[in-house]
Protein backbone atom coordinates (compact mmCIF):
# COMPACT_ATOMS: atom_id res chain seq x y z
CA UNK A 1 0.00 0.00 0.00
CA UNK A 2 1.44 3.35 -1.05
CA UNK A 3 0.67 6.48 0.93
CA UNK A 4 3.52 8.72 -0.20
CA UNK A 5 4.54 9.09 -3.83
CA UNK A 6 6.28 11.97 -5.59
CA UNK A 7 3.96 13.58 -8.13
CA UNK A 8 4.65 16.55 -10.34
CA UNK A 9 2.06 18.59 -12.23
CA UNK A 10 2.41 19.06 -15.98
CA UNK A 11 4.05 22.40 -16.74
CA UNK A 12 2.34 24.93 -19.03
CA UNK A 13 -0.83 22.83 -19.12
CA UNK A 14 -3.98 24.58 -20.31
CA UNK A 15 -6.12 22.22 -18.21
CA UNK A 16 -7.63 23.31 -14.91
CA UNK A 17 -5.29 22.32 -12.09
CA UNK A 18 -7.57 19.53 -10.78
CA UNK A 19 -7.73 17.93 -14.25
CA UNK A 20 -3.96 18.38 -14.61
CA UNK A 21 -3.47 16.43 -11.36
CA UNK A 22 -6.00 13.78 -12.37
CA UNK A 23 -4.13 13.24 -15.67
CA UNK A 24 -0.82 12.88 -13.82
CA UNK A 25 -2.26 10.21 -11.51
CA UNK A 26 -3.83 8.32 -14.44
CA UNK A 27 -0.43 8.34 -16.17
CA UNK A 28 1.25 6.91 -13.08
CA UNK A 29 -1.40 4.17 -12.88
CA UNK A 30 -0.88 3.32 -16.56
CA UNK A 31 2.87 3.18 -16.07
CA UNK A 32 2.38 0.73 -13.23
CA UNK A 33 3.93 3.03 -10.66
CA UNK A 34 0.60 3.18 -8.85
CA UNK A 35 -0.67 -0.37 -8.68
CA UNK A 36 -4.25 -1.64 -8.15
CA UNK A 37 -5.19 -1.32 -4.48
CA UNK A 38 -2.44 1.22 -3.74
CA UNK A 39 -3.41 4.03 -1.35
CA UNK A 40 -3.11 7.57 -2.69
CA UNK A 41 -1.67 10.33 -0.51
CA UNK A 42 -4.14 12.16 1.71
CA UNK A 43 -5.56 15.38 0.27
CA UNK A 44 -3.88 17.50 2.95
CA UNK A 45 -0.38 16.06 2.50
CA UNK A 46 -0.60 16.10 -1.30
CA UNK A 47 -1.85 19.69 -1.37
CA UNK A 48 1.15 20.70 0.78
CA UNK A 49 3.69 18.88 -1.39
CA UNK A 50 2.29 20.34 -4.63
CA UNK A 51 1.58 23.81 -3.24
CA UNK A 52 -2.08 23.79 -4.29
CA UNK A 53 -5.34 24.10 -2.40
CA UNK A 54 -6.66 21.00 -0.66
CA UNK A 55 -10.04 21.44 -2.41
CA UNK A 56 -8.23 21.17 -5.75
CA UNK A 57 -6.77 17.80 -4.76
CA UNK A 58 -10.20 16.68 -3.58
CA UNK A 59 -11.72 17.72 -6.94
CA UNK A 60 -9.05 15.70 -8.78
CA UNK A 61 -9.79 12.64 -6.66
CA UNK A 62 -13.51 13.03 -7.30
CA UNK A 63 -12.84 13.15 -11.04
CA UNK A 64 -10.80 9.95 -10.81
CA UNK A 65 -13.61 8.27 -8.85
CA UNK A 66 -16.09 9.29 -11.54
CA UNK A 67 -13.87 7.80 -14.25
CA UNK A 68 -13.37 4.56 -12.34
CA UNK A 69 -9.61 4.87 -11.76
CA UNK A 70 -9.82 5.11 -7.97
CA UNK A 71 -12.27 4.32 -5.18
CA UNK A 72 -12.94 6.35 -2.04
CA UNK A 73 -13.49 4.43 1.18
CA UNK A 74 -15.01 6.34 4.09
CA UNK A 75 -12.62 6.80 7.02
CA UNK A 76 -9.86 4.93 5.11
CA UNK A 77 -8.77 7.05 2.16
CA UNK A 78 -8.58 6.89 -1.62
CA UNK A 79 -7.20 3.82 -3.41
CA UNK A 80 -6.36 2.79 -6.96
CA UNK A 81 -9.25 0.65 -8.20
CA UNK A 82 -8.80 -3.11 -8.38
CA UNK A 83 -10.97 -3.16 -11.54
CA UNK A 84 -9.29 -0.58 -13.74
CA UNK A 85 -10.91 0.55 -17.00
CA UNK A 86 -10.42 -2.30 -19.46
CA UNK A 87 -8.51 -0.15 -21.97
CA UNK A 88 -5.77 0.84 -19.53
CA UNK A 89 -2.23 -0.48 -20.18
CA UNK A 90 -1.92 -1.36 -16.49
CA UNK A 91 -4.97 -3.58 -16.78
CA UNK A 92 -3.59 -5.17 -19.94
CA UNK A 93 -0.30 -6.03 -18.23
CA UNK A 94 -2.15 -7.80 -15.41
CA UNK A 95 -4.29 -9.99 -17.66
CA UNK A 96 -3.10 -13.05 -19.54
CA UNK A 97 -3.86 -13.05 -23.26
CA UNK A 98 -7.47 -14.00 -24.06
CA UNK A 99 -8.23 -17.68 -24.46
CA UNK A 100 -9.15 -18.83 -27.96
CA UNK A 101 -12.53 -20.11 -26.70
CA UNK A 102 -15.04 -17.30 -26.28
CA UNK A 103 -16.53 -17.25 -22.76
CA UNK A 104 -19.32 -15.19 -21.24
CA UNK A 105 -18.17 -11.57 -20.97
CA UNK A 106 -17.39 -10.24 -17.53
CA UNK A 107 -18.15 -6.58 -16.93
CA UNK A 108 -17.06 -4.15 -14.24
CA UNK A 109 -20.67 -2.93 -14.04
CA UNK A 110 -23.89 -4.12 -15.63
CA UNK A 111 -27.13 -2.21 -16.10
CA UNK A 112 -29.34 -5.28 -15.59
CA UNK A 113 -32.83 -5.67 -16.99
CA UNK A 114 -34.22 -4.87 -13.55
CA UNK A 115 -32.82 -7.38 -11.07
CA UNK A 116 -32.79 -6.61 -7.34
CA UNK A 117 -29.75 -6.20 -5.12
CA UNK A 118 -29.11 -9.44 -3.22
CA UNK A 119 -26.87 -7.45 -0.85
CA UNK A 120 -29.93 -5.95 0.84
CA UNK A 121 -31.94 -9.17 1.05
CA UNK A 122 -33.01 -10.33 4.55
CA UNK A 123 -30.31 -13.00 4.65
CA UNK A 124 -30.21 -13.48 8.42
CA UNK A 125 -33.99 -13.77 8.72
CA UNK A 126 -34.18 -16.15 5.76
CA UNK A 127 -31.34 -18.29 7.15
CA UNK A 128 -33.12 -18.64 10.50
CA UNK A 129 -36.38 -19.53 8.80
CA UNK A 130 -34.59 -22.06 6.58
CA UNK A 131 -32.95 -23.74 9.58
CA UNK A 132 -36.33 -24.03 11.28
CA UNK A 133 -37.83 -25.57 8.14
CA UNK A 134 -35.03 -28.13 7.86
CA UNK A 135 -35.45 -29.21 11.49
CA UNK A 136 -39.26 -29.35 11.44
CA UNK A 137 -40.66 -32.80 12.31
CA UNK A 138 -42.81 -32.85 9.17
CA UNK A 139 -39.73 -32.47 6.98
CA UNK A 140 -37.61 -34.98 8.91
CA UNK A 141 -40.19 -37.75 8.75
CA UNK A 142 -41.22 -37.07 5.15
CA UNK A 143 -40.97 -40.29 3.14
CA UNK A 144 -42.57 -39.28 -0.16
CA UNK A 145 -42.48 -36.49 -2.71
CA UNK A 146 -44.48 -33.36 -2.07
CA UNK A 147 -47.31 -31.77 -4.01
CA UNK A 148 -46.24 -30.65 -7.52
CA UNK A 149 -48.32 -27.50 -6.94
CA UNK A 150 -45.93 -26.60 -4.11
CA UNK A 151 -46.07 -26.60 -0.34
CA UNK A 152 -49.59 -26.03 0.99
CA UNK A 153 -48.01 -23.85 3.68
CA UNK A 154 -46.60 -21.42 1.12
CA UNK A 155 -49.65 -21.59 -1.13
CA UNK A 156 -51.88 -20.69 1.80
CA UNK A 157 -49.57 -17.85 2.85
CA UNK A 158 -49.46 -16.55 -0.73
CA UNK A 159 -53.23 -16.75 -1.00
CA UNK A 160 -53.59 -14.48 2.05
CA UNK A 161 -50.72 -12.18 0.99
CA UNK A 162 -52.01 -11.63 -2.55
CA UNK A 163 -55.52 -11.01 -1.29
CA UNK A 164 -54.47 -8.33 1.19
CA UNK A 165 -51.65 -6.73 -0.81
CA UNK A 166 -53.02 -6.90 -4.37
CA UNK A 167 -56.72 -7.68 -4.17
CA UNK A 168 -56.28 -11.02 -5.95
CA UNK A 169 -58.79 -13.43 -4.43
CA UNK A 170 -57.41 -16.96 -4.62
CA UNK A 171 -57.91 -20.19 -2.77
CA UNK A 172 -54.67 -22.13 -2.02
CA UNK A 173 -55.81 -24.65 -4.66
CA UNK A 174 -55.70 -21.80 -7.20
CA UNK A 175 -51.97 -21.28 -6.57
CA UNK A 176 -48.94 -23.16 -7.90
CA UNK A 177 -45.42 -22.29 -6.78
CA UNK A 178 -42.53 -22.69 -9.21
CA UNK A 179 -38.77 -22.27 -9.52
CA UNK A 180 -39.01 -18.67 -10.70
CA UNK A 181 -41.66 -16.94 -12.80
CA UNK A 182 -40.10 -18.29 -16.00
CA UNK A 183 -41.08 -21.84 -14.98
CA UNK A 184 -44.61 -20.60 -14.31
CA UNK A 185 -44.75 -19.15 -17.83
CA UNK A 186 -43.40 -22.38 -19.30
CA UNK A 187 -45.88 -24.57 -17.42
CA UNK A 188 -48.81 -22.34 -18.35
CA UNK A 189 -47.81 -22.33 -22.01
CA UNK A 190 -47.39 -26.11 -22.14
CA UNK A 191 -50.66 -26.72 -20.30
CA UNK A 192 -52.86 -24.29 -22.21
CA UNK A 193 -51.39 -23.58 -25.66
CA UNK A 194 -51.78 -25.97 -28.59
CA UNK A 195 -49.28 -26.22 -31.46
CA UNK A 196 -50.28 -23.74 -34.14
CA UNK A 197 -52.08 -21.38 -31.74
CA UNK A 198 -51.19 -17.69 -31.87
CA UNK A 199 -50.25 -15.72 -28.76
CA UNK A 200 -50.36 -11.91 -28.91
CA UNK A 201 -47.46 -10.25 -27.07
CA UNK A 202 -46.22 -6.73 -26.47
CA UNK A 203 -43.62 -5.42 -28.93
CA UNK A 204 -41.12 -4.38 -27.65
CA UNK A 205 -41.49 -6.98 -24.96
CA UNK A 206 -40.05 -9.83 -22.93
CA UNK A 207 -38.10 -12.34 -25.08
CA UNK A 208 -38.13 -15.07 -22.41
CA UNK A 209 -41.94 -15.13 -22.51
CA UNK A 210 -41.83 -15.54 -26.29
CA UNK A 211 -39.50 -18.50 -25.81
CA UNK A 212 -41.95 -20.14 -23.40
CA UNK A 213 -44.84 -19.82 -25.87
CA UNK A 214 -42.77 -20.99 -28.80
CA UNK A 215 -41.69 -24.04 -26.82
CA UNK A 216 -45.37 -25.01 -26.77
CA UNK A 217 -45.56 -24.70 -30.56
CA UNK A 218 -47.27 -21.30 -30.61
CA UNK A 219 -46.86 -18.53 -33.15
CA UNK A 220 -46.00 -15.27 -31.42
CA UNK A 221 -47.52 -12.10 -32.88
CA UNK A 222 -46.36 -8.66 -31.72
CA UNK A 223 -48.69 -5.79 -30.85
CA UNK A 224 -47.35 -2.24 -30.67
CA UNK A 225 -46.72 -0.54 -27.33
CA UNK A 226 -46.95 3.23 -26.83
CA UNK A 227 -46.91 5.58 -23.85
CA UNK A 228 -50.18 4.08 -22.56
CA UNK A 229 -49.22 0.43 -22.91
CA UNK A 230 -50.28 -2.20 -25.43
CA UNK A 231 -52.43 -0.87 -28.29
CA UNK A 232 -55.94 -2.24 -27.86
CA UNK A 233 -56.84 -1.07 -31.36
CA UNK A 234 -54.04 -3.14 -32.89
CA UNK A 235 -54.88 -6.09 -30.65
CA UNK A 236 -58.54 -5.94 -31.68
CA UNK A 237 -57.51 -5.92 -35.34
CA UNK A 238 -55.35 -8.99 -34.78
CA UNK A 239 -58.22 -10.77 -32.99
CA UNK A 240 -60.50 -10.11 -35.95
CA UNK A 241 -58.13 -11.41 -38.62
CA UNK A 242 -56.36 -14.24 -36.75
CA UNK A 243 -58.72 -17.21 -36.20
CA UNK A 244 -56.15 -19.14 -34.17
CA UNK A 245 -55.50 -16.37 -31.66
CA UNK A 246 -55.58 -18.19 -28.33
CA UNK A 247 -54.06 -15.87 -25.73
CA UNK A 248 -52.68 -12.43 -24.89
CA UNK A 249 -49.55 -11.89 -22.77
CA UNK A 250 -49.10 -8.51 -21.05
CA UNK A 251 -47.00 -6.82 -18.35
CA UNK A 252 -49.52 -4.09 -17.41
CA UNK A 253 -48.10 -2.82 -14.13
CA UNK A 254 -44.70 -1.78 -15.51
CA UNK A 255 -44.50 -2.77 -19.16
CA UNK A 256 -41.36 -4.69 -19.99
CA UNK A 257 -39.12 -3.08 -21.19
CA UNK A 258 -40.55 0.48 -21.46
CA UNK A 259 -41.87 0.64 -17.82
CA UNK A 260 -45.14 2.40 -18.83
CA UNK A 261 -48.31 1.44 -16.96
CA UNK A 262 -51.34 0.24 -18.91
CA UNK A 263 -53.86 3.08 -18.71
CA UNK A 264 -57.22 2.56 -16.99
CA UNK A 265 -59.30 2.80 -20.20
CA UNK A 266 -57.07 0.24 -21.90
CA UNK A 267 -57.24 -2.09 -18.92
CA UNK A 268 -61.02 -2.17 -19.16
CA UNK A 269 -60.91 -2.49 -22.95
CA UNK A 270 -58.42 -5.37 -22.73
CA UNK A 271 -60.58 -7.32 -20.29
CA UNK A 272 -63.63 -6.77 -22.49
CA UNK A 273 -61.75 -7.87 -25.62
CA UNK A 274 -60.44 -11.02 -23.95
CA UNK A 275 -63.94 -11.92 -22.79
CA UNK A 276 -65.53 -11.19 -26.18
CA UNK A 277 -63.08 -13.34 -28.12
CA UNK A 278 -62.86 -16.07 -25.45
CA UNK A 279 -59.09 -15.64 -25.06
CA UNK A 280 -56.67 -16.59 -22.32
CA UNK A 281 -54.96 -13.69 -20.56
CA UNK A 282 -51.43 -14.17 -19.21
CA UNK A 283 -50.65 -11.34 -16.78
CA UNK A 284 -47.00 -11.13 -15.76
CA UNK A 285 -46.77 -8.92 -12.66
CA UNK A 286 -43.03 -9.32 -12.24
CA UNK A 287 -42.28 -6.38 -9.90
CA UNK A 288 -45.54 -5.32 -8.30
CA UNK A 289 -43.92 -4.70 -4.89
CA UNK A 290 -41.86 -1.80 -6.19
CA UNK A 291 -44.18 1.16 -6.68
CA UNK A 292 -42.89 4.51 -5.45
CA UNK A 293 -45.31 7.19 -6.69
CA UNK A 294 -49.08 7.55 -6.97
CA UNK A 295 -51.79 5.15 -5.93
CA UNK A 296 -51.23 1.39 -6.15
CA UNK A 297 -52.60 -0.21 -9.33
CA UNK A 298 -54.35 -3.50 -8.78
CA UNK A 299 -53.57 -6.37 -11.14
CA UNK A 300 -55.99 -7.22 -13.94
CA UNK A 301 -56.51 -10.51 -12.11
CA UNK A 302 -58.06 -8.53 -9.24
CA UNK A 303 -60.67 -7.11 -11.61
CA UNK A 304 -62.14 -10.37 -12.79
CA UNK A 305 -63.00 -13.80 -11.51
CA UNK A 306 -62.72 -15.18 -15.03
CA UNK A 307 -61.27 -18.66 -15.35
CA UNK A 308 -59.30 -17.45 -18.37
CA UNK A 309 -56.76 -15.31 -16.43
CA UNK A 310 -53.35 -16.72 -15.46
CA UNK A 311 -51.62 -14.36 -13.04
CA UNK A 312 -47.83 -14.83 -12.78
CA UNK A 313 -45.51 -13.33 -10.18
CA UNK A 314 -42.20 -13.77 -8.44
CA UNK A 315 -40.81 -13.62 -4.93
CA UNK A 316 -37.26 -13.64 -6.31
CA UNK A 317 -37.46 -9.92 -7.09
CA UNK A 318 -38.37 -9.11 -3.51
CA UNK A 319 -35.81 -11.44 -1.92
CA UNK A 320 -32.95 -12.36 -4.27
CA UNK A 321 -32.89 -13.60 -7.89
CA UNK A 322 -30.83 -16.66 -6.95
CA UNK A 323 -33.68 -18.06 -4.84
CA UNK A 324 -35.81 -18.84 -7.93
CA UNK A 325 -39.24 -18.73 -6.37
CA UNK A 326 -42.22 -17.80 -8.53
CA UNK A 327 -45.91 -18.61 -8.64
CA UNK A 328 -49.03 -18.57 -10.78
CA UNK A 329 -52.64 -17.99 -9.80
CA UNK A 330 -55.44 -19.39 -11.96
CA UNK A 331 -58.52 -21.54 -11.71
CA UNK A 332 -57.96 -24.81 -9.88
CA UNK A 333 -58.48 -26.66 -13.19
CA UNK A 334 -55.71 -24.69 -14.89
CA UNK A 335 -53.42 -25.13 -11.87
CA UNK A 336 -54.02 -28.90 -11.99
CA UNK A 337 -53.03 -28.98 -15.67
CA UNK A 338 -49.88 -27.00 -14.92
CA UNK A 339 -49.05 -29.38 -12.07
CA UNK A 340 -49.35 -32.34 -14.45
CA UNK A 341 -46.80 -30.73 -16.78
CA UNK A 342 -44.54 -29.92 -13.85
CA UNK A 343 -44.41 -33.56 -12.72
CA UNK A 344 -42.76 -34.48 -16.02
CA UNK A 345 -39.76 -32.24 -15.34
CA UNK A 346 -39.75 -31.47 -11.60
CA UNK A 347 -41.65 -33.60 -9.08
CA UNK A 348 -41.86 -30.81 -6.53
CA UNK A 349 -40.33 -27.52 -5.49
CA UNK A 350 -37.75 -26.80 -2.81
CA UNK A 351 -39.87 -27.66 0.24
CA UNK A 352 -37.56 -26.21 2.96
CA UNK A 353 -37.20 -22.96 1.00
CA UNK A 354 -40.96 -22.75 0.46
CA UNK A 355 -41.61 -23.29 4.18
CA UNK A 356 -38.97 -20.69 5.07
CA UNK A 357 -40.46 -18.06 2.77
CA UNK A 358 -43.94 -18.88 4.05
CA UNK A 359 -42.78 -18.08 7.58
CA UNK A 360 -41.36 -14.74 6.35
CA UNK A 361 -44.77 -13.92 4.91
CA UNK A 362 -46.72 -15.03 7.97
CA UNK A 363 -44.59 -13.19 10.54
CA UNK A 364 -44.60 -9.96 8.50
CA UNK A 365 -40.89 -10.01 7.63
CA UNK A 366 -41.60 -9.93 3.89
CA UNK A 367 -43.68 -6.76 4.26
CA UNK A 368 -41.02 -5.14 6.44
CA UNK A 369 -38.33 -5.97 3.91
CA UNK A 370 -40.54 -4.67 1.12
CA UNK A 371 -40.90 -1.29 2.84
CA UNK A 372 -37.17 -1.06 3.47
CA UNK A 373 -36.16 -2.06 -0.06
CA UNK A 374 -38.65 0.36 -1.66
CA UNK A 375 -36.93 3.26 0.10
CA UNK A 376 -33.52 2.10 -1.14
CA UNK A 377 -34.65 1.49 -4.71
CA UNK A 378 -36.54 4.78 -4.91
CA UNK A 379 -33.37 6.62 -3.85
CA UNK A 380 -31.44 4.78 -6.57
CA UNK A 381 -34.09 5.59 -9.17
CA UNK A 382 -33.97 9.28 -8.27
CA UNK A 383 -30.17 9.31 -8.35
CA UNK A 384 -30.12 7.63 -11.77
CA UNK A 385 -32.55 10.23 -13.11
CA UNK A 386 -30.36 13.04 -11.74
CA UNK A 387 -27.22 11.53 -13.24
CA UNK A 388 -28.85 11.05 -16.64
CA UNK A 389 -29.97 14.67 -16.73
CA UNK A 390 -26.46 15.78 -15.76
CA UNK A 391 -24.50 13.65 -18.23
CA UNK A 392 -26.88 13.34 -21.18
CA UNK A 393 -28.89 16.55 -21.41
CA UNK A 394 -30.75 16.50 -24.74
CA UNK A 395 -28.87 13.40 -25.96
CA UNK A 396 -31.52 11.15 -24.42
CA UNK A 397 -34.96 11.34 -22.87
CA UNK A 398 -36.92 9.36 -20.30
CA UNK A 399 -40.08 9.37 -18.24
CA UNK A 400 -39.46 8.80 -14.55
CA UNK A 401 -40.98 5.37 -13.84
CA UNK A 402 -43.51 5.25 -11.02
CA UNK A 403 -41.95 2.03 -9.81
CA UNK A 404 -40.01 -1.05 -10.80
CA UNK A 405 -36.25 -1.50 -10.92
CA UNK A 406 -35.41 -0.15 -14.37
CA UNK A 407 -35.66 2.99 -16.49
CA UNK A 408 -36.26 3.21 -20.26
CA UNK A 409 -33.80 5.70 -21.79
CA UNK A 410 -34.72 6.81 -25.33
CA UNK A 411 -31.82 8.15 -27.37
CA UNK A 412 -32.07 11.26 -29.52
CA UNK A 413 -32.20 10.96 -33.29
CA UNK A 414 -28.91 9.87 -34.81
CA UNK A 415 -27.67 7.92 -31.79
CA UNK A 416 -27.36 4.16 -32.25
CA UNK A 417 -27.99 2.10 -29.11
CA UNK A 418 -26.35 -0.95 -30.74
CA UNK A 419 -23.09 0.92 -31.41
CA UNK A 420 -23.23 2.63 -28.05
CA UNK A 421 -23.72 -0.70 -26.28
CA UNK A 422 -20.71 -2.18 -28.11
CA UNK A 423 -18.62 0.85 -27.17
CA UNK A 424 -19.65 0.47 -23.52
CA UNK A 425 -18.83 -3.24 -23.53
CA UNK A 426 -15.30 -2.43 -24.71
CA UNK A 427 -14.64 -0.51 -21.49
CA UNK A 428 -16.32 -3.01 -19.17
CA UNK A 429 -19.88 -1.69 -18.93
CA UNK A 430 -22.79 -3.97 -19.77
CA UNK A 431 -25.90 -2.28 -21.18
CA UNK A 432 -28.60 -3.85 -23.34
CA UNK A 433 -29.70 -2.00 -26.50
CA UNK A 434 -33.39 -1.66 -27.31
CA UNK A 435 -33.16 -3.92 -30.36
CA UNK A 436 -32.83 -6.92 -28.01
CA UNK A 437 -36.45 -6.37 -26.93
CA UNK A 438 -37.85 -6.18 -30.47
CA UNK A 439 -39.88 -9.15 -31.70
CA UNK A 440 -38.97 -8.63 -35.34
CA UNK A 441 -35.36 -9.27 -36.29
CA UNK A 442 -33.31 -6.30 -37.43
CA UNK A 443 -35.77 -3.87 -35.82
CA UNK A 444 -34.05 -0.75 -34.54
CA UNK A 445 -35.06 0.62 -31.14
CA UNK A 446 -32.58 3.26 -30.07
CA UNK A 447 -33.07 3.01 -26.34
CA UNK A 448 -31.56 1.37 -23.27
CA UNK A 449 -33.30 -0.44 -20.40
CA UNK A 450 -31.21 0.68 -17.45
CA UNK A 451 -31.71 -1.50 -14.39
CA UNK A 452 -30.70 0.40 -11.26
CA UNK A 453 -31.83 -1.99 -8.53
CA UNK A 454 -28.63 -4.07 -8.46
CA UNK A 455 -26.23 -1.08 -8.35
CA UNK A 456 -25.30 0.94 -5.28
CA UNK A 457 -25.31 4.73 -5.49
CA UNK A 458 -21.53 4.79 -6.00
CA UNK A 459 -21.78 2.11 -8.69
CA UNK A 460 -24.58 4.02 -10.44
CA UNK A 461 -22.50 7.19 -10.45
CA UNK A 462 -19.54 5.43 -12.05
CA UNK A 463 -21.67 3.45 -14.50
CA UNK A 464 -23.53 6.50 -15.86
CA UNK A 465 -20.29 8.47 -16.19
CA UNK A 466 -18.77 5.56 -18.13
CA UNK A 467 -21.81 5.25 -20.39
CA UNK A 468 -21.69 8.97 -21.17
CA UNK A 469 -17.97 8.89 -21.99
CA UNK A 470 -18.17 6.02 -24.45
CA UNK A 471 -20.87 7.52 -26.69
CA UNK A 472 -19.94 6.82 -30.33
CA UNK A 473 -20.20 9.49 -33.05
CA UNK A 474 -23.72 10.16 -34.32
CA UNK A 475 -24.60 8.28 -37.47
Amino acid sequence: MTRQILLELEKDSAKPIFLNLASVIIREIERGRLKPGAALPGTRSLSRSLGIHRNTVDAAYQELVQQGWVVARPSQGTFVAQDLPDNSPARSRERPPPAPVVAARRFNFVFSDGTPDARISPRAELARAFRRALSAPAFLRGSSYGDPRGSITLRSALSTYLGSERGVAADPNDVITTRGSQMALFLAARALIRPGDTVAVEDPGYPMAWSAFRSAGANVSGVEVDEHGISIERLAALAEKEPRLRAVYVTPHHQYPTTVALSAPRRLALLELVHRHNLLLFEDDYDHEFRFDGHPILPLAASTQSASVVYIGSLSKLLAPGLRLGYAVASSKIVARMANVREAIDRQGDVPLEHAVASLILDGELRRHGRKSRQIYQARRDLLAELLRKHFGDLAHFELPTGGLALWLRLSKGASSDKWSASAAAVGLGVTPGSKFALRQRSTIDAFRLGYGNLSEDELTRAVATLARCRPPRR
